[in-house]
């Protein structure tokens, strides 16, 4: 079973949602901030975590963030295969012992163009995804790789967009999974952003089809590594 975390009811899985529906893969969504308790590490095959509006040091206000910190540590010790999106990947970074940065210099807000380092042209998560592809990006936070951790992709705003530690784990900066209701939503979020929220939704419309071919590429390259049968949907047997 594929589990993913939701960590803010208004981080849904997006686009996520329809490739995994539509590929009959068996998944289950668990909301945290909503006291849903997550499952044993060892009754999953793959884990993916959203983002959220909060930060990883924020675990005052949300507590439920230090039982996701130790659900992505356990996920990492069971090498049980992990991505980690924007506060997803930010979780994964500081659990690694990686510094994480609230309102770093290296914010971005977007549709924006992310380019893979030699190692992520190499890696399976990116496998037939460009050397430069786009993305969308809406983050203050930023992560540093993790000591033992691998830079598998940058941009030209924030050098950390991507990193893989050991075979199975991986963290991204930029969303691979929103659609137009989710940029939508999340441009009108502050006084900063919402007088541009139009804009920023015609950007992204504008490279909708390409962003959505990178999107279901790197997903199902995920679902494959994890152990899924793309074809029928089903996890392969040992």
């Amino acid at each position: 079973m594929l589990l993913i975390i939701q960590n803010d009811p208004e981080v849904p899985p997006g686009n996520f949602d329809d490739i995994i529906r539509g590929l009959n893969i068996p998944c289950r969504i668990v909301h945290p901030y909503n006291s849903e308790a997550l499952p044993p590490v060892k009754e999953i095959s793959a884990a993916i975590v959203l983002g959220g509006a909060m930060g990883v040091h924020d675990t005052a206000k949300h507590p439920f963030l230090v039982g996701v910190k130790a659900f992505i540590r356990e996920c990492v010790e069971r090498e049980t295969a992990f991505l980690g999106v924007c506060l997803g990947g930010q979780l994964l970074a500081e659990t690694l012992g990686g510094r994480v940065t609230a309102n770093s210099p290296y914010g971005e807000k977007g549709t924006l163009c992310v380019t893979l380092t030699a190692a992520g042209e190499e890696d399976p998560l990116f496998a037939g995804i460009p050397r430069e592809f786009i993305s969308f990006q809406w983050h203050n936070d930023s992560f540093e790789i993790p000591a033992g951790g691998t830079l598998l992709a940058t941009s030209a705003a924030c050098t950390g967009q991507a990193f893989r530690f050991g075979a199975c784990a991986w963290g991204t900066q930029f969303h691979p999974e929103v659609d137009r209701a989710i940029v939508d939503c999340w441009a009108r979020w502050t006084e900063e952003t919402a007088p541009h929220a139009e804009r920023f939704l015609a950007d992204f419309v504008l490279k909708e089809q390409t962003y959505l071919e990178v999107s279901h590429r790197l997903l199902g390259n995920f679902l494959k590594l994890a152990g899924f049968d793309i074809g029928n949907g089903t996890e392969k047997g040992p």
